[in-house]
């Protein structure tokens, strides 16, 4: 099998499980540089690490065939959940069967006195997980105290599920001269730091392919509508046929409601979430190993570490939230160069989501189009004409066959035979038509509008027109419904509108829909295929320092422009920010005659700023105006509260308090003098 050599019982239970050649990742482990070593071993899932790390710990927990006897743990091997560990406890289980070893799983939801008196009659390996082992450490039912070896399984995932307090506490319950040994798909730098703190002279080994990721693994990307997302995963299951199939969900609520559409559909499915208990987990994955489920629906944490034989269709139903969780989803499949697909149901909403998943794992994905329900039908004529019981050799039945042959004629056999095959499986679901991934959303198609009349209202993007306000003034000013506009195209400086021409004539050849907004008929149709491009702030001129301004652009052609304070203008200030627009009841402007000539003086200085008006006012002897004379002194802040408050002229004190306050010398108890 290998130049390497190992323990003869190793040996023998690799040979009986029908291994011909290690994986990269085993023959890595075993290599002379990495003997009696800490090791940091970075390998893809399904690549062999269990057994791995099985034959790596061989050489500190066996004396010669058999284990130590040393009454106590050898080694501990901890993963991230409970089926991981189960799993770890099998693979190690058939492997160290014929040394003879005792092994005792620690996984919570399990019953514990069943834990603990496994490890009382001197278990020699241990697997579990973090949290259940911390806490038989703590009741000191686990005694790490001879231990040689301590296997971290999948440590990003444990990480990352929050257990590091609960590793630390672990590792240093263990002696300092044990080996250490680590095992993840991703080393980021949380791993690196836990390596660094728990591990002496570590050998860094990255597994051979682990550059281009999951190479057994064909990933496919399927763009489909948002409401056609679970009848795309339906058509998927359909298509490929696969012994067994994982569905992965973000929330157990998404699983639980794919469940019973599934279930309605006719798929045999299972579900795999932490609502459920261990019995039930175990149940659903007992199920899908002996063929009574094939599609099994779970969240990421739920299917952690789960290996299902058969598994060769990974559908990610919700993308997963980054590319490491991706990479892990899709390794539940092709696993010891098995091949797999690993489907992505993507809608257009989360295509660039897409797109950055799959850069960031490193993958490349195949862009198509979901199977249709022709599409799953011609594949299911194709496997009719590959059924077995069609190349088998005909046994006792040929006299039966004989008897429908002649009664019935061989169309109506074959018919029947194609019937009864395709019954108990699920009708494929019909897809609606989606663009090309990554293309824009084709526009919504309208109906027919029929003849039509075009106009163009003297208001455009300039004047902020939009088709929400435009819309109720054209109904209004021609007395027509919504229904009989057909298309409305906004531009720089106009809009462009459709109107039936049965309601055309309602707006004649011009018309005012309100002061300074017109809408007139035109002779032919405008061009509105494409909308205008506004002028980039590249192409537009650079304003030139100390340059007046240009006037600001009015609302709509025609609207009053703002006009500033006249000392003429009688009428009360406008609500409307300065607008010389009437409001209701207000008093129309006076004429210049109307006013006196100290009014008409006042605003020929104002308007004009003439040094003649201010001389003709000082000869005539007339008193000065407010903004020529001295500014009064400001009074101080109390005397003005207390003026304002109704209090004596000068003083801050209300003239019923000042004889009481003057009854008492200053300084006195109650005296508002300086306090000593």
């Amino acid at each position: 099998m290998t130049d390497l050599e190992f323990a003869a019982p190793l040996a023998a239970a690799l040979a009986a499980k029908g291994y011909d050649s290690l994986t990269s990742v085993q023959q890595a482990v075993l290599a002379p540089e990495a003997a009696g070593r800490d090791i940091l071993v970075s390998a893809q899932t399904g690549s062999g690490k269990t057994v791995a790390f099985g034959l790596a710990t061989a050489g500190d927990i066996l004396d010669g065939d058999r284990l130590l006897d040393t009454g106590l743990p050898l080694a501990l091997a901890i993963a991230p959940t409970r089926e991981l560990a189960l799993q770890v406890a099998r693979e190690l289980g058939w492997l160290y069967a014929d040394a003879g070893a005792q092994i005792a799983t620690c996984v919570g939801g399990m019953d514990y006195r069943t834990e603990r008196r496994a490890l009382a009659r001197g278990a020699q390996i241990v697997v579990g997980t973090p949290g259940r082992l911390r806490d038989h450490l703590e009741r000191g039912s686990l005694d790490l105290s001879a231990l040689r070896a301590c296997v971290l399984d999948e440590a990003d995932e444990m990480l990352d599920l929050g257990f590091r307090e609960d590793l630390e506490f672990i590792l240093q319950s263990a002696p300092a001269d044990r080996r250490t040994l680590m095992f993840s798909a991703t080393v980021p730098p949380a791993i690196s730091k836990l390596a660094t703190e728990f591990q002496k002279d570590a050998l860094r080994i990255v597994a051979q392919g682990e550059a281009r990721q999951h190479g057994d693994i064909a990933y496919r990307a399927f763009s489909v509508a948002a409401r056609d997302r679970e009848n795309a995963i339906f058509n998927l299951l359909r298509f490929h046929e696969a012994p067994t199939a994982i569905v992965f969900c973000k929330t157990r609520a998404n699983v639980n409601h794919l469940l019973a559409r599934m279930g309605n559909r006719g798929f045999k499915a299972v579900a795999l979430s932490g609502e459920l208990s261990q019995q039930e987990r175990t149940h659903a994955l007992q199920a899908l190993r002996d063929g009574r489920a094939r599609v099994c629906i779970a969240t990421d944490v739920a299917a952690r570490g789960i290996d299902l034989p058969g598994l060769e269709l990974v559908i990610h139903a919700d993308l997963p939230t980054n590319a490491e969780t991706l990479l892990h989803r899709s390794g539940r499949t092709g696993r010891a160069g098995a091949k797999g697909v690993s489907a992505l149901v993507v809608t257009s909403a989360d295509y660039k989501k897409a797109q950055r998943l799959l850069q960031g794992a490193k993958v490349e994905a195949e862009w198509g189009k979901a199977p249709s329900a022709d599409d799953v039908r011609a594949r299911d004529d194709a496997r009719v004409l590959e059924h077995p019981v069609l190349t088998a050799e005909p046994g006792d039945e040929v006299d039966t066959a004989a008897l429908l042959l002649e009664r019935f004629g061989a169309e109506v056999v074959a018919s029947a035979f194609v019937r009864l095959w395709r019954e108990g499986r699920p009708v494929p679901e019909e897809l609606a038509e989606t663009p090309a991934p990554g293309a824009p959303p084709a526009p919504r198609p309208r109906g027919e509008f029929g003849d039509a009349v075009w106009f163009a209202l003297s208001v455009g993007h300039t004047g902020r027109a939009e088709a929400r306000w435009l819309l109720p003034k054209i109904c209004e000013g021609g007395g027509i419904t919504r229904d009989a506009i057909g298309l409305i195209r906004v531009r720089q400086d106009e809009t462009f509108v459709q109107i039936a021409a049965a309601q055309a004539p309602r707006f004649g050849g011009q018309i005012e829909l309100e002061p300074g907004l017109t809408m007139r008929r035109l002779p032919d149709e405008p061009s509105v295929d494409r909308p205008e491009r506004g002028t980039s702030p590249a192409e537009r001129p650079r304003a030139i320092r100390g340059a007046a301004k240009p006037p600001r652009p009015e609302a709509y052609p025609g609207a009053s422009p703002q006009s500033r304070w006249n000392p003429l203008d009688t009428r009360a200030p406008s609500r409307r920010g300065g607008s010389d627009v009437h409001l209701a009841g207000e008093k129309p402007a006076k004429s210049v005659a109307q006013h006196s000539p100290e009014r008409r003086a006042l605003a020929l200085t104002t308007e004009a700023g003439g040094k003649e008006a201010k001389a003709a006012r000082r000869s005539s002897g007339a008193p000065p105006r407010v903004q020529d004379a001295e500014p009064l002194p400001r009074k101080p802040r109390a005397l003005q509260a207390g003026n304002t408050a109704g209090k004596a002229p000068g003083s801050a004190v209300p003239k019923a308090d000042r004889a009481r306050f003057k009854s008492k010398a200053p300084g006195s108890a109650g005296s508002p003098g300086r306090r000593r």
